[in-house]
């Protein structure tokens, strides 16, 4: 597996980037994934492919993304893109089995810090919520029931792109703020290991990935 190393770019940026990713593999018909760290600068929303603008007050830089799925709040967190042909993926034309699969490189990454994650329920939830860490879906990824990894994904002419968010700390009374929601059923790196520092995280993340 290819490894990017961690960087941070605006939103735009960082959309663009996983973008040209898909569009080169595709164009090579590459067959080793591609695993991208990143962050956001400044912080950020991104949308959903087919998310409606309408509750974006101008607060915050905003970008659509390639993928579908809610808007997230790219702040103090760790986001990862992965890039890959579907064919090597098992069950890889499941959608669900898919994102089980790239999340499982998440899973057991944490394995190694002693943090056991699961996958969550798939829950009905009301329509209204635009944060995308208040949706379960069966395919995130939790700590103790509270969701840690929300992820999306596109598929373009046999290729996967999943990219997704790793909270390590957030602020809910801004979460709460910009989406006009209460934001609970949620947890971060930093609850779950006080002790431990973003670039702990990266550095320990991106030694997994290359072993």
């Amino acid at each position: 597996m290819k490894l990017i190393r961690y960087s941070e770019h605006t939103g735009k940026e960082n959309m663009q980037i996983d973008s040209d990713i898909l569009e080169k593999a595709i164009k090579a018909n590459a067959q080793e994934p591609v695993f991208r760290l990143y962050g956001w600068k400044p912080k950020c929303i991104s949308l959903g492919r087919n998310q409606k603008w309408d509750f974006i007050t101008g607060e915050i830089d905003s970008v659509r993304r390639l993928t579908g799925g809610r808007a997230l709040l790219h702040d103090n967190e760790i986001t990862y893109s992965y890039v890959s042909p579907v064919s090597i993926i098992p069950n890889g034309e499941s959608v669900i089995e898919s994102y089980k699969y790239i999340s499982g490189i998440l899973i057991n990454f944490f394995k190694t810090l002693g943090i056991e994650l699961d996958f969550g329920e798939n829950k009905r939830v009301s329509t209204h919520f635009d944060y995308c860490m208040l949706v379960s879906t069966g395919a995130d990824v939790c700590y103790q029931g509270k969701k840690l990894i929300g992820s999306a994904q596109c598929r373009k002419q046999g290729y996967i792109l999943q990219h997704g968010s790793i909270l390590y700390d957030y602020d809910k009374e801004l979460l709460e703020r910009l989406f006009h929601e209460e934001v609970n059923g949620i947890t971060c790196i930093k609850e779950i290991m006080p002790d431990i520092t973003k670039k702990d995280i990266i550095d320990r993340l991106e030694s997994f990935i290359k072993a």
